[in-house]
Protein backbone atom coordinates (compact mmCIF):
# COMPACT_ATOMS: atom_id res chain seq x y z
CA UNK A 1 0.00 0.00 0.00
CA UNK A 2 1.01 3.75 -0.75
CA UNK A 3 -0.69 6.93 0.37
CA UNK A 4 -0.61 10.59 -0.41
CA UNK A 5 -2.49 13.83 0.10
CA UNK A 6 -4.29 15.87 -2.46
CA UNK A 7 -2.78 18.78 -1.59
CA UNK A 8 0.61 17.25 -2.83
CA UNK A 9 -0.50 16.97 -6.48
CA UNK A 10 -0.34 19.37 -8.70
CA UNK A 11 -3.64 21.19 -9.54
CA UNK A 12 -5.46 18.31 -8.08
CA UNK A 13 -4.01 15.91 -10.54
CA UNK A 14 -3.52 12.32 -8.21
CA UNK A 15 -3.91 10.03 -11.07
CA UNK A 16 -1.93 9.78 -13.89
CA UNK A 17 1.30 9.20 -16.04
CA UNK A 18 3.24 12.59 -14.58
CA UNK A 19 4.77 13.90 -11.16
CA UNK A 20 3.44 13.71 -8.78
CA UNK A 21 1.30 11.02 -8.80
CA UNK A 22 -0.90 8.69 -6.04
CA UNK A 23 -1.33 6.14 -9.27
CA UNK A 24 0.66 6.20 -12.14
CA UNK A 25 -0.83 5.35 -15.35
CA UNK A 26 -1.04 6.28 -18.67
CA UNK A 27 -4.71 4.46 -18.80
CA UNK A 28 -6.54 7.95 -17.87
CA UNK A 29 -5.89 11.28 -15.43
CA UNK A 30 -7.89 11.86 -12.95
CA UNK A 31 -8.24 15.31 -10.49
CA UNK A 32 -10.01 16.94 -7.88
CA UNK A 33 -10.23 20.53 -8.89
CA UNK A 34 -11.31 23.14 -6.39
CA UNK A 35 -12.21 26.84 -8.25
CA UNK A 36 -12.92 30.24 -6.46
CA UNK A 37 -15.51 32.60 -8.22
CA UNK A 38 -14.11 34.33 -11.04
CA UNK A 39 -11.61 31.50 -11.80
CA UNK A 40 -11.29 30.97 -15.36
CA UNK A 41 -9.47 28.41 -18.10
CA UNK A 42 -9.35 30.01 -21.38
CA UNK A 43 -11.12 27.51 -24.34
CA UNK A 44 -9.26 24.47 -25.26
CA UNK A 45 -9.39 21.14 -26.51
CA UNK A 46 -7.80 18.11 -26.83
CA UNK A 47 -6.44 16.04 -29.81
CA UNK A 48 -6.44 12.69 -28.15
CA UNK A 49 -8.44 12.40 -25.10
CA UNK A 50 -11.82 12.34 -23.82
CA UNK A 51 -12.27 14.47 -21.06
CA UNK A 52 -15.37 14.00 -18.46
CA UNK A 53 -16.08 17.03 -15.80
CA UNK A 54 -18.72 16.24 -12.98
CA UNK A 55 -19.59 19.70 -11.48
CA UNK A 56 -19.69 18.29 -7.50
CA UNK A 57 -20.04 21.75 -6.44
CA UNK A 58 -21.12 24.92 -7.12
CA UNK A 59 -22.07 26.85 -10.46
CA UNK A 60 -19.76 26.89 -13.69
CA UNK A 61 -19.76 28.14 -17.28
CA UNK A 62 -18.40 25.49 -19.83
CA UNK A 63 -19.33 25.28 -23.81
CA UNK A 64 -20.80 28.39 -23.02
CA UNK A 65 -23.65 27.23 -20.71
CA UNK A 66 -24.06 27.19 -16.82
CA UNK A 67 -23.97 23.96 -15.03
CA UNK A 68 -24.71 23.02 -11.49
CA UNK A 69 -23.34 21.08 -9.33
CA UNK A 70 -24.42 16.80 -10.70
CA UNK A 71 -24.08 18.13 -14.12
CA UNK A 72 -21.83 15.77 -16.05
CA UNK A 73 -19.85 16.83 -19.58
CA UNK A 74 -18.29 14.27 -21.83
CA UNK A 75 -16.00 16.40 -23.98
CA UNK A 76 -14.96 14.42 -27.13
CA UNK A 77 -11.68 14.97 -28.93
CA UNK A 78 -11.98 18.35 -30.83
CA UNK A 79 -14.36 20.09 -28.51
CA UNK A 80 -13.67 22.93 -27.29
CA UNK A 81 -14.71 24.45 -24.31
CA UNK A 82 -14.06 27.78 -21.40
CA UNK A 83 -14.22 27.89 -18.32
CA UNK A 84 -15.48 30.20 -15.50
CA UNK A 85 -16.30 29.64 -12.24
CA UNK A 86 -19.69 31.82 -11.39
CA UNK A 87 -19.47 30.23 -7.58
CA UNK A 88 -16.69 28.40 -5.72
CA UNK A 89 -16.79 25.05 -7.28
CA UNK A 90 -15.48 21.55 -6.97
CA UNK A 91 -14.86 19.30 -10.28
CA UNK A 92 -13.80 15.67 -10.68
CA UNK A 93 -12.26 15.36 -13.87
CA UNK A 94 -11.24 12.47 -15.72
CA UNK A 95 -9.18 12.30 -18.83
CA UNK A 96 -9.04 8.84 -21.29
CA UNK A 97 -6.77 7.81 -21.96
CA UNK A 98 -4.36 9.57 -19.96
CA UNK A 99 -2.72 11.91 -22.73
CA UNK A 100 0.21 14.66 -21.65
CA UNK A 101 0.43 17.45 -23.65
CA UNK A 102 -2.77 16.83 -25.22
CA UNK A 103 -4.17 20.39 -24.57
CA UNK A 104 -4.31 23.14 -27.51
CA UNK A 105 -5.61 26.50 -26.62
CA UNK A 106 -8.51 26.91 -29.13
Amino acid sequence: MKNARLNDMTKGWFVGAFEPTACQTDACEVAVKYYKAGDKEEPHFHKIATETTLILSGTVIMVGQEWHAGDILVMEPGDITGFEALTDAINVVVKTPGALNDKYPA
